[in-house]
């Protein structure tokens, strides 16, 4: 799998842009505030329909002063060329096109492309609150598998009803007959994410072991374990009995929407530790390292191909034996990384393809950049 190339109108601080890239290492460089993340944003949402920047609306993504921005990319899957063209209008839903034929909603994307972004920010995959691992999962598992997408948007949507009718309850009581006809929807899509989500963690364990072994030298081991706030065969039972707590909360306090995963590391010298809690920052970003590595394995194996890789500004947070271990396991993967400069790729003397300075909304090939 691989991007061919982007074009960009009235994208956050792009008028227009046109790019072709490699199917190699594809390097974006130049100062803070340029619009290096902006092109992968651009990818990423092409690939997921969102932007990778938590809380980030359409009209966010809209230049200023512009009512729409135009995203096409054109990319080879399987031997078989896909555009895929995207209008963000501000106050309406997204318009898509793929191959020259609309689709009627943006989920119809799903499974296309296949994204993993990795940036500083993902350090709060480890350390923040349960929201950034609960979106991580969901991320991932919605592009690899439509059914979890339909699953989750369902269960979502009815948890925000199911709150709305909580809070209504106050002034019209009668209205609590109804709480069981949305029990038994949110039963339904909330036991098909628990069981989805405890194989995700499954398979990924089997890949993260091994990866964060040898990052550590062999020294340290990690497991991811999935923390459900109710099992499956449990939860109709959990939300039965949490009925008149959350009448009284006015807020549905049982299901999905509230699980969590930690990362224990084992064979350090304070034994098992909980890595959300009491991990280090280097701790931290080795995790963070290897979520990403076995991610990328994980990915290539369910989907018989191989995702495309985004790096913004990942190699300035880590060290010179994260960064070797980085660049060396990354080949034979379209790569799309952004930095202030060249020096990372110097001193790892790592083998570039294309180059592009940015610069003020503008890109500039630079084949001097490819020489190195």
């Amino acid at each position: 799998m691989n991007i061919q190339s982007l074009s960009l109108a009235d994208f956050r601080n792009y008028e227009t842009l046109s790019m072709h890239f490699t199917e190699g290492t594809n390097i974006f460089y130049g100062d803070n505030a340029q619009g290096k993340t902006n092109i992968l944003e651009a990818l990423y949402l092409v690939s997921t329909t969102r932007s990778h920047r938590s809380g980030t609306r359409d009209r966010d993504l809209i230049r200023f002063g512009r009512e729409e921005a135009h995203i096409r990319t054109v990319l080879m899957k399987h031997g078989i060329d896909y555009q895929i063209d995207m209008h963000l209008k501000n106050g309406r839903s997204k318009g898509i096109a793929i191959n020259g034929q609309k689709v009627k909603k943006a989920a119809d994307l799903i499974g296309i492309l296949h994204t993993v972004f990795f940036s500083p920010e993902d350090l709060g995959i480890i350390k923040n609150g349960p929201s950034e691992r609960r979106r991580f999962m969901d991320m991932e598992l919605c592009q690899l598998d439509a059914s979890y997408l339909h699953q989750l948007n369902h269960y979502n949507k009815i948890v925000d009803q199911r709150n709305h009718l909580l809070k209504d309850l106050y002034e019209h009581p009668q209205l609590k007959d109804t709480l069981d006809l949305w029990d038994e929807q949110l039963c339904s899509y909330g036991e098909q994410i628990i069981e989805r989500r405890n194989r995700f963690i499954e398979n990924l364990n089997e890949i993260i072991g091994p990866v964060h072994e040898k990052i550590s030298g062999g020294r340290e081991h990690l497991t991811i374990e999935y923390e459900p706030n109710t099992t499956a065969d449990q939860f109709r039972d959990r939300l039965r009995r949490a009925r008149e707590r959350d009448c009284y909360q006015k807020i549905t306090s049982v299901g999905p929407h509230r699980d969590d995963f930690s990362f224990l590391e084992k064979g350090g010298p304070a034994g098992e530790i909980d890595l959300r809690k009491f991990g280090s920052q280097g701790q931290q970003r080795s995790c963070a390292l290897s979520l990403k590595l076995a991610e990328i394995e994980l990915v290539t194996s369910l989907i018989d191909d191989t995702p495309v890789l985004m790096l913004d500004d990942v190699l300035s947070e880590l060290d010179s034996g994260r960064q070797q271990y980085l660049l060396e396991s990354i080949g034979g993967i379209q790569t799309f990384i952004t930095c202030t400069g060249l020096d990372e790729f110097v001193r790892n003397r790592f083998e570039i393809d294309k180059v592009f300075r940015i610069r003020d909304g503008m890109a500039f090939p630079d084949p001097a950049g490819e020489t190195l």
